[in-house]
């Protein structure tokens, strides 16, 4: 059984998301905050704030990395990083009505990923400081075909490519991070 999954994921960070409540506020209904906190000292009291704002809000709330803060706070799932994406079973199988995504930064991660989504990063050109080369339709279209379920695709979404690769055809979910700025 496929989970329903939000069209749109909002990636936070630190540094360039110092307000993830306003970008939740921003993000239409339906939306999930993928909430990374590297470490930061105030992590739960803000997904806390968080996972109520969503609740209110009809949003879903990933966790980045963290399954543990994730179930403290009542937070809908994960999302993982590459590294971390062999986990993604595991975490399924623990709590099934979560939503596990994880990112795939290449054909083989794509193809290797257990999680319910896969989050492929860089589509378009970006202008986040760790964005590499894009990938551009045509080999999103062959990572998105590779992972063989939901993918999203990160950088360099706005408006106008996300219309270009839903109207070809090739994803039907985006992630952005920033939303709305």
């Amino acid at each position: 059984m496929r989970k329903a999954l939000p069209a749109l994921l909002a990636f936070t960070d630190p540094s360039r998301t110092p307000d993830p409540e306003a970008l939740a506020g921003r993000l239409p209904r339906g939306a999930a905050l993928v909430y990374r906190h590297f470490g930061a000292p105030d992590a739960e009291g803000r997904a806390r704030r968080l996972a109520a704002l969503a609740r209110r809000r009809g949003l879903k709330l990933l966790i980045g990395a963290d399954p543990t803060l994730a179930a403290r706070v009542g937070a809908h799932g994960v999302h993982l990083p590459e590294r971390l994406a062999g986990r993604a079973a595991a975490i399924r199988r623990a709590h099934p009505g979560w939503i596990v995504t994880s990112a795939a930064h290449s054909l083989g991660a794509a193809r290797a990923s257990r999680a319910d989504a896969v989050v492929l990063s860089v589509a378009f050109p970006s202008r986040s400081a760790s964005a590499g080369t894009a990938l551009g339709p045509v080999r999103l279209a062959l990572r998105v075909r590779a992972a063989g379920r939901p993918a999203y695709a990160l950088g360099g979404i706005n408006n106008r490519t996300a219309r270009r690769l839903i109207d070809a055809g090739l994803i039907g979910l985006a992630a952005v991070e920033g939303f709305g700025r």
